[in-house]
């Protein structure tokens, strides 16, 4: 479990244990006295409910876990449960010999199958034997301080998917969907709906040729795109236009950015592709969902500082934002020579200005010098 969440269960954890310490010393002493006597226990518990705030239920049990009192509740008491086996139970599982009281771990009742946190007290007569437990049920949903929504701690983070698909991953192969077929197309809609139609969070599933988007007015329904409307540029009227969030964390030239690096992952490999991926403009984060089944979510100017080389294990590390550089390098060298690298690159002699750039970069790179020299008459082979 994360840092951050433990501190916070542990602050919740260290509240409630403040409220009972006092309550509870106080109330064991009154129940050593009167130990075999159930109907006198259950008089002290109804009469000291009241001071156990936010309590769902009291008991007691004896040395050997079993309850011998009704259980006490706020509106009353029930008997069902004279008699019980708690010993077995998760907040029956400390070693009281050496502590006078704890706080359970949460867990899920038996009967109302609700999370729970117990707190037990031991009980002992005035020679200090033990002779019983005070039980305080409480429902982790009543609790103070849990209405306290726990804050996400935006750092990369990395988690393993399906085993099963992981071992058979050198024996499947990326097949072309309609989403890659289209995939300017795609990009440039998704870039729209942020940036110009209030999307704040969108998630672009490759292999399956759909995206769902978040829209910043109506947070709690997300849509369903699939390529009919993503091929259709008409999608845009049916969202309001509106200005770039002032909530976003993102920038919206970074946008772009992170569009072309998630074409690299899909691209990249033929067995190790990207099969999904999302961006949230709010809290800033990318999520990232591969072949082999393994999920990633870091936040998205870390996922741009990356690169190429980080995800693939090599030193391909180029912005794709240079690449127009490179074109435009080759270029100014004179048509004689873009020619030449292009029968250079067709024979499988990359030059010089292709080092470090990702193979489907490079053909990419070449394909749209082909395209600039369309304009001339003289032929490229």
């Amino acid at each position: 479990m994360r840092s951050i969440l433990q501190e916070t269960i542990s602050t919740q954890r260290k509240i409630l244990v403040d409220l009972l310490k006092h309550p509870l010393c106080k109330l064991v002493l009154e129940l050593a006295s009167d130990i075999h006597n159930a109907t006198a226990l259950e008089t002290h518990l109804h009469r000291a409910f009241p001071v156990f705030q936010h309590c769902k239920y009291l008991y007691v049990m004896d040395a050997q876990g079993i309850q011998i009192t009704q259980t006490i509740f706020a509106d009353g008491s029930e008997a069902k449960s004279l008699g019980r086996d708690r010993s077995q139970r998760p907040y029956m599982q400390h070693d009281f010999s050496e502590k006078q009281f704890a706080l359970s771990e949460a867990y899920i009742s038996k009967h109302n199958k609700r999370p729970s946190i117990t707190a037990i007290h031991v009980i002992k007569d005035a020679q200090q034997q033990l002779i019983g437990y005070l039980g305080v049920d409480y429902d982790l949903r009543e609790l103070p301080g849990t209405n306290h929504l726990y804050k996400e701690n935006y750092k990369w983070q990395q988690i393993k998917g399906d085993p099963a698909i992981r071992s058979g991953l050198f024996a499947q192969q990326r097949m072309q969907s309609d989403m890659d077929n289209n995939i300017d197309n795609v990009l440039a809609l998704m870039q729209a709906l942020i940036c110009e139609h209030g999307v704040f969070h969108g998630k672009f599933h490759f292999s399956s040729s759909r995206t769902t988007v978040w829209l910043i007015d109506d947070p709690y329904n997300y849509r369903l795109l699939s390529m009919n409307e993503l091929n259709d540029p008409d999608i845009c009227l049916a969202y309001p236009r509106q200005p770039y969030s002032d909530l976003a964390s993102v920038p919206t030239e970074a946008i772009p950015k992170i569009f072309e690096y998630f074409r690299q992952l899909r691209f990249a490999d033929e067995t190790i592709y990207l099969r999904a991926g999302s961006i949230n403009i709010v809290n800033g984060m990318i999520s990232l969902n591969f072949s082999c089944d393994g999920s990633h979510y870091l936040p998205y100017q870390e996922f741009l500082d990356k690169g190429m080389g980080f995800w693939f294990g090599t030193n391909e590390d180029v912005d794709p934002f240079q690449y127009d550089e490179v074109i435009e390098t080759i270029c100014a060298q004179g048509c004689d020579y873009v020619y030449q690298f292009i029968n250079q690159h067709r024979q499988g002699n990359n030059a010089s200005e292709l080092n470090n750039i990702p193979q489907i970069e490079q053909d990419k790179i070449v394909k749209e010098l082909e395209t600039i020299m369309q304009v001339y008459s003289h032929k490229t082979d």
